[in-house]
């Protein structure tokens, strides 16, 4: 056993393409999620593919207090954990800020933020105690960059960038090293959820050029922590390669 990776969001997109990933090259998991048959069934994938551990844990990053409940309750040998990889996000709603829709705000910035905080206020100190461990926080373009529409999510996905950089300077002192990889256009579950289930829509989005796969992400992602103790990628931007920026997309025509 290589050690021990926590991953929010397992079920679909970048999480469940890191679980794969990181499962490949034998470590054990922690993966949690909301869908639990979904979770489950991912659990039961990867042992039978790798023959790693894996320990689901059910919740929503949401729900402070079923995350400040379920993650200490993990049985000891779990809680030498060795990478954190903060992945539970999403946007919701497309349009200007006068017109937004509340509870999708609330949404966004509870999972996006306050989820982020809440599951790593819980696993941080086991970290601090071994002086050891690596925290990745999965970002967007969006934190680098505001484009129109966009105004709830990017300001969610800046505070993931800020709250990276807060905790590289916290953690200092206990050699935790702490990644920010911030994606670009992505086809995973984003824009169909950002869409609420319009296929259409969520399709036109990466009309006309290749974007990234979930894969793609979950690469970058093991690639970070494949590094010498004493090397820390600290932000890391990727892109496809027809996209420069959050609102700057080449697209071909028919």
């Amino acid at each position: 056993m290589k050690g021990i990776i926590f991953i929010t969001g397992a079920t679909a997109g970048f999480g469940e393409a890191m679980a794969r990933k990181f499962a490949s090259e034998g470590y054990d998991l922690i993966i949690t999620g909301r869908r639990e048959e979904r979770l489950e069934q991912v659990q039961k994938e990867l042992i039978e593919q790798y023959g790693i551990k894996v320990l689901p844990l059910i919740f929503d990053v949401r729900n402070k207090e079923a995350v400040n409940t379920i993650i200490p309750m993990i049985p000891e040998a779990w809680q030498n954990i060795d990478v954190l990889i903060n992945n539970a996000g999403l946007a919701l709603d497309f349009s200007t800020i006068d017109e937004g829709n509340m509870d999708d705000w609330d949404t966004m910035i509870d999972t996006n933020v306050k989820g982020l905080l809440y599951v790593s206020r819980n696993v941080i100190p086991w970290m601090k105690a071994r002086k050891k461990g690596h925290i990745i926080n999965i970002g967007s373009t969006a934190a680098k960059h505001v484009y129109q529409k966009g105004n709830v999510y990017c300001a969610t996905k800046h505070a993931v960038d800020a709250l990276s950089q807060a905790m590289r300077i916290d953690l200092l002192p206990y050699h935790i090293k702490v990644t920010a990889i911030h994606p670009g256009a992505a086809e995973t579950e984003f824009s169909l959820v950002r869409f609420k289930g319009d296929a259409g829509k969520a399709a036109n989005v990466y009309k006309g050029f290749e974007p990234l796969h979930a894969e793609d992400v979950a690469q970058v992602a093991y690639f970070c922590t494949t590094l010498p103790p004493h090397v820390c990628i600290n932000d890391l931007v990727i892109t496809p390669t027809q996209q420069a920026n959050a609102y700057y997309t080449y697209k071909e025509t028919d």
